[in-house]
């Protein structure tokens, strides 16, 4: 694994937990940006590592993007671009992480911050947590994309356009966490379940992933199909069990 300054990573019992650290909000700087994009590309190919938790160093999980190194970050010709394209390769790593990921969400995550959270597998939250759309205060947008993913589309949209942060008690309400609980308790939580998951099969967990990413957008006859497929290929690769 790379050496990494605006991350914290910590390998025990194949979970891998891995906190942004990039005082005093974490916010989602250049650096962090490429180092999370690494440290997921390379916990996909670490075999010791079955699940990661994700979670923030400090109070806050992540409070958006750095806006003082926005324009240093844009500027020159085809600077915006790349910056966008930077930024969505890095909410996709975790995404297309092939191994689960949970997100312990220990404080604010707002903007690209709720991006992250949403790109994870598996969601728990401290008291402490809020997820929110900020931009609109300042000009801009941020994840509402991501939002769709765990909000519906009344609540995704009052977010957007009035910058409303939702608290983890509410969040646990909604279904969108799977456990709202006080903020000594998240990690112990978040690596529970992630000792569960690192109890099974490796190979049936890397493709349970795949194929759920794979058939989210599917029909629903072909996205069973597909699934019924990886089901074929477990059990050739000897991974399924018979009885």
């Amino acid at each position: 694994m790379d050496q990494f300054s605006q991350l914290q990573l910590h390998i025990q019992d194949h979970i891998a937990t891995l906190s942004l650290d990039n005082p005093p909000v974490n916010a989602l700087s250049r650096k962090l940006n490429d180092e999370l994009t690494t440290a997921m590309d390379q916990l996909s190919d670490l075999d010791e590592v079955h699940v990661v938790v994700l979670t923030g160093a400090g109070k806050i999980f992540c409070a958006g993007a750095d806006l003082k190194q926005r324009a240093e970050n844009t500027a020159g010709l085809g600077g915006l671009t790349m910056h966008s394209r930077r930024t969505r390769e890095c909410f996709h790593s975790i995404r297309e992480c092939a191994k689960p990921v949970i997100a312990a969400i220990n404080g604010p995550a707002l903007g690209a911050g709720l991006a992250i959270a949403a790109s994870c597998d598996i969601l728990v939250a401290s008291e402490k947590a809020l997820l929110g759309l900020p931009e609109i205060d300042v000009g801009a947008m941020g994840g509402g994309r991501h939002a769709m993913r765990l909000f519906g589309h009344s609540r995704t949209r009052r977010m957007m356009l009035t910058g409303e942060r939702i608290p983890g008690a509410e969040l646990h309400r909604l279904g969108i966490v799977e456990a709202c609980v006080a903020a000594e308790d998240l990690l112990p939580a978040a690596r529970a379940l992630a000792a569960s998951i690192a109890s099974k099969r490796p190979a049936a967990t890397r493709l349970a992933k795949h194929t759920l990413n794979t058939i989210e957008d599917m029909s629903l006859r072909d996205g069973y199909r597909y699934e019924q497929d990886m089901t074929a290929i477990l059990a050739k690769g000897g991974d399924a069990r018979t009885q």
